[in-house]
């Protein structure tokens, strides 16, 4: 790809992050509507939201090779598509039929399409971030979460105002898919190589690879911090810290902002110091911010909030360019770590809604904190490939 190409590429794939961004938040800042129109507690939501990640699980797996074959931009628009209508259908399940059982099948649509559409345009990031020769992934990250902050705002705004989820949601899907259809339009992406070269031995299966499977223990760690506070940190300010709908869905709006400008400055400090030392203090702000949240009154604990979003902020992009670090087998590997780090969202809606129902989901959110130091353990996986040392000597005079 020529110099124009590459940026042209950046602006598209940075514009297809926004939209992710936006579609994901405009369901999840309602969450707190949704558990009470259809009158869940906690348990029931949790076993609500599994069936999202569920769909998400199940597509993982098979992601990388769906856009391998069809091409990045075509498996985006079917992403897209898919999760345009599930969250459709969850508007209308949850705001005209107030039926759990549908909103549960609609849910696993948006999953399914949340999957490909992730996988896609991260295979399509790492393919222009190696173009460029720089970190430029967690600007697309950071793009993704503008695009929450921006939905989640809005978000807070049309609850304010009593606007209906059946109202809101499906203008916001059809919104994001017609959005992802013009970027690609005006912007086709680059397709990053789909094959191995010819000449090169045929690499072992990625679900064997220890590296691999590291990343994707360091990801899963950072998608559970990051979607623990994605679909938990409003419901718990509303029944934690006892403070409104709008308030809530404000707590939320902070710990994607930060996150968000934890994304924007990351990139030089990763360039600078490298990605294993930056994600140790990182996670450790994590944790900090998650406890401020849990055990401080609710004006400080906006400041968690914060400090949980910046701590957060680097752990899954530069899991997906670890990842990718090998352009070859960029596809397969990213694959596997979606699939692994995805896991998160699999696991986290039931174990918060179980633990929740116990011990409240406040307290239940401290569980953040073990997730954490496992992550740690693992960072060396995702240390930057060593540049290739040439074998040849320059000749010595005789």
């Amino acid at each position: 790809m020529t110099s124009t190409d590459l940026n042209r590429a950046h602006v598209a794939v940075l514009t297809v992050f926004a939209l992710a961004g936006a579609a994901f938040a405009s369901w999840a800042a309602r969450i707190p509507d949704i558990k009470r129109i259809l009158d869940l507690d906690p348990r029931a939501l949790g076993l609500l939201l599994l069936a999202g990640s569920l769909g998400s699980v199940l597509l993982l797996p098979l992601s990388g090779h769906i856009a391998n074959r069809l091409g990045v931009a075509r498996a985006l628009v079917l992403g897209t598509g898919f999760a345009a209508t599930g969250i459709t259908g969850l508007g209308l399940a949850v705001g005209v039929a107030e039926d759990v059982r549908l909103a549960a099948p609609a849910l696993f649509v948006t999953g399914l399409g949340i999957a490909l559409w992730d996988v896609a345009m991260n295979l399509e990031g790492a393919h222009v971030e190696r173009g460029l020769g720089r970190s430029v992934m967690p600007h697309y990250h950071a793009a993704f979460s503008a695009g929450t902050v921006a939905a989640a705002l809005l978000a807070a705004g049309l609850v304010g105002l009593r606007v209906p989820v059946w109202v809101h949601l499906p203008l916001i899907a059809l919104a994001c898919l017609a959005g992802v259809v013009l970027a690609l339009r005006s912007c086709r992406p680059g397709e990053p190589p789909a094959e191995e070269d010819a000449d090169q031995p045929r690499a072992r299966n990625p679900w064997t690879e220890p590296r691999t499977l590291l990343i994707g223990v360091v990801t899963l760690v950072a998608a559970f911090t990051e979607g623990t506070a994605n679909d938990w940190i409003s419901v718990a300010f509303v029944e934690g810290h006892g403070v409104s709908g709008w308030a809530g869905v404000l707590a939320f709006a902070v710990f994607l902002s930060f996150m968000t400008i934890g994304r924007l400055a990351g990139t030089k400090l990763l360039d600078t110091y490298g990605r294993v030392p930056v994600l140790r203090v990182m996670f450790g702000l994590a944790l900090v911010g998650c406890l401020i949240v849990v055990f401080t009154p609710a004006p400080y604990a906006y400041l968690g909030a914060a400090v949980w979003g910046i701590g957060v902020a680097l752990g899954f992009p530069v899991g997906m360019s670890a990842a990718a670090d090998d352009p070859r087998l960029a596809h397969a590997r990213l694959s596997v770590v979606a699939t692994v780090g995805y896991g998160a969202f699999l696991a986290g809606p039931p174990l918060l809604g179980l633990l929740g129902h116990e011990v409240g989901v406040l307290r239940a959110l401290l569980v953040v904190g073990a997730a954490l130091l496992l992550a740690v353990a693992c960072l060396p996986a995702v240390r930057e490939p060593q540049p290739v040392q040439s074998t040849h000597r320059a000749p010595t005079a005789s």
